[in-house]
């Protein structure tokens, strides 16, 4: 069967150089060592801290990478932002994940540690991470707080993914709740300030009841309450406002 098929390639010389030409841009065309390092990172490469730092941007031979709990990307495309000189360059060659909701860019700020973050800023960083794997190419894993030295998720990375999905269900509950009583309206304005007011009902400040727990913090809203509601417990009524003001200042 070869030989015919041999025999066939040399009477018809157009499809013998079309296959000669394919064979040698194969086989001489010259790698990139940025190509062999896509390839390589491919199989989930694991790197030390010491060894993604490398990868900071400083080195114009060498992608551009950042980690975020654990999961190692190549943001070389976006080297306006994550190379020297960048808004963003203080996340490469590390794992930061702290200061994408903390806001602290500096010294003890880029740290990979979350102790005492509530669970909504768990859940942006989560969300973080899924944009990164939408935006860019993931290339490997960071051995240390969220992945052990065979790559497999440690506790840490399992109890902050618990921690976000624990934060979704909570914040999903608490819109329900909310949901239920109305809100006010609101405009604010330099000129002005701002105020609040409800088309039907009387605006009151009410505790949020599950903000405690997303957030670590005690927070309000404004929602409308007709006039049988009003000798509810936990209703407040806006400071300077009248009890049965449908408009109040804030």
């Amino acid at each position: 069967m070869a030989t015919v098929i041999i025999k066939r390639l040399a009477k018809s010389p157009f499809v013998l150089i079309t296959v000669l030409v394919t064979l040698a841009a194969f086989f001489f065309t010259p790698r990139s060592p940025f190509k062999s390092f896509i390839n390589y990172t491919q199989q989930q490469r694991l790197f030390t801290a010491e060894e993604l730092a490398l990868y900071n941007g400083t080195d114009d031979t060498l992608p551009i990478l950042l980690g975020i709990l654990g999961s190692v990307f190549d943001v070389t495309k976006g080297k306006s932002h994550y190379g020297v000189g960048g808004g963003y360059h203080h996340f490469s060659g590390r794992d930061a994940s702290r200061a994408f909701v903390s806001g602290n860019f500096t010294g003890d700020g880029l740290t990979d540690s979350l102790h005492g973050l509530s669970s909504t800023e768990v859940k942006s960083i989560v969300e973080w991470r899924e944009f990164y794997f939408r935006s860019y190419t993931f290339v490997g894993k960071l051995v240390g707080r969220y992945y052990d030295s065979e790559g497999n998720p440690t506790k840490s990375l399992k109890g902050v993914e618990a921690k976000a999905a624990r934060g979704t269900q909570l914040l999903e509950k608490q819109k329900k709740e909310e949901a239920k009583q109305p809100g006010c309206n609101s405009r604010w304005s330099q000129g002005e300030g701002g105020e609040v007011w409800c088309d039907d009902g009387f605006p009151r400040l009410v505790q949020r009841p599950l903000e405690i727990a997303l957030t670590g913090k005690m927070s309000k809203r404004c929602a409308c309450f007709t006039e049988d509601q009003l000798s509810e417990p936990g209703l407040e009524v806006y400071e300077g406002c009248d009890y049965l003001s449908k408009t109040c200042r804030v």
